[in-house]
Formats: C-alpha cells, sequence, structure tokens
C-alpha cells in the first residue's frame, strides 16, 4: 500500500506525526511525505519534534516546490492521502483545484483518480465560507474528518485523543491501529466503569 501524507500549516501537527509513525510500523505501507512551510515552522513549536526526525518517519520526503515529483501525476498510483492537520488555505485550494504546490497538486491528483483523500481539518469556529469549502471537498470526493474527541474512551491525556483520532482516519484505508479503543455498545461501556 502506498499513502501519501500532507501536513499543512494548521495547528495540529502532531496528527500527521502520529499518524506517521504509525504507518513506519506497518510493513507494507509505503509513505509519501510532503511538508508546508508552515508545518515546517508548527513542528518545533507544538512538539518535541525536529522537521529532519519527522522527515525520516516517511519512505519518501518531498519538497512543497517539487510539482515534477512523481505524486504530482496520476499515473504514479498510490492508494490515497491524507491531509493531517489541513489548514484552511490548503482546504480552499483543494477545493479550487488551486494546485501551485505539491501538496495540493498530490491532492488535487488522488480526487481526479478518484482514490480516498482525507482531510483533517484544525479550525474552529468555522464561518460560511469554512464550511462551503468543506462542502464542496466532500462533493468531490474527499471525506472530512475533523479531529473530534471521542469522549467515551475516557482520554487520560493528550496523547489517547490523539491515537483515537489517528486511528479513525487509518479505519478510512482499512489498516487496524495498535490499541484502537472502539465503541462496544452501551453495556460494555458501563462494564468498564
Amino acid at each position: 500500500m502506498r499513502i501519501i501524507v500532507g501536513i499543512a500549516g494548521a495547528s495540529g501537527v502532531i496528527y500527521g506525526i502520529r499518524l506517521l509513525e504509525y504507518l513506519k510500523a506497518m510493513p507494507d505501507v509505503q509513505t509519501h511525505l510532503v511538508l508546508t512551510k508552515t508545518a515546517r515552522m508548527n513542528i518545533p513549536i507544538e512538539t518535541d519534534w525536529i522537521v529532519k526526525n519527522v522527515e525520516a518517519l516517511a519512505d519518501k520526503t518531498y519538497h512543497n516546490n517539487d510539482l515534477g515529483a512523481a505524486i504530482a501525476s496520476g499515473s504514479y498510483k498510490t492508494d490515497g492521502m491524507i491531509v493531517a492537520a489541513c489548514a484552511m488555505k490548503t482546504l480552499s485550494a483543494i477545493a479550487n483545484s488551486y494546485a501551485d504546490d505539491l501538496l495540493v497538486r498530490a491532492a488535487d491528483v488522488v480526487l481526479k483518480e478518484r482514490r480516498t483523500l482525507v482531510l483533517m481539518p484544525r479550525e474552529t469556529p468555522l464561518h460560511a465560507g469554512h464550511c462551503e469549502l468543506l462542502s464542496k471537498v466532500c462533493a468531490l470526493g474527499a471525506i472530512v474528518a475533523p479531529p473530534m474527541p471521542a469522549m467515551y474512551i475516557r482520554p487520560q491525556s493528550v496523547d489517547d485523543l490523539v491515537d483515537h483520532a489517528v486511528g479513525r482516519i487509518l479505519d478510512q484505508f482499512g489498516l487496524e491501529a495498535p490499541d484502537m479503543q472502539r465503541w462496544d455498545g452501551i453495556a460494555s461501556a458501563r462494564n468498564r466503569l
């Protein structure tokens, strides 16, 4: 399986990093990483990671200006792409096919080839323009999956919330996150109390 991971400049780069960590542990998955300039800026601001160590999690890393990269063409077969986190600027560019950088071009290719594109927008509150863009990318075939906290898992840390959100994204590709806590009905939830 070949998956493109884009990390855009929205707050929440940890979602993309954790995704890369999980995918690296899956021997049958090859990852292709694109970081925007603001993602590169946010990594050391929001996490203890440095950019080169995040890049080392991927099998292949591309510069966002490299519009000649393999992932910029539909003839280069992938199973899809995840943008985690997805900035509103990136969402707007994807919704409007404004592919002036590699991350957006790769997303546009995934959409035109009818492959799986999952976007994790990280913005709140949303105004009507944001909602229109979210609706537009859904109409184009993207899956919009904001990292909403699942309180039924009774999170003990931010990591619990991040892991659960990333696990739900992996579900979109038929991949299993380790130790994914799933809803198993009200009776099971009560038994955990």
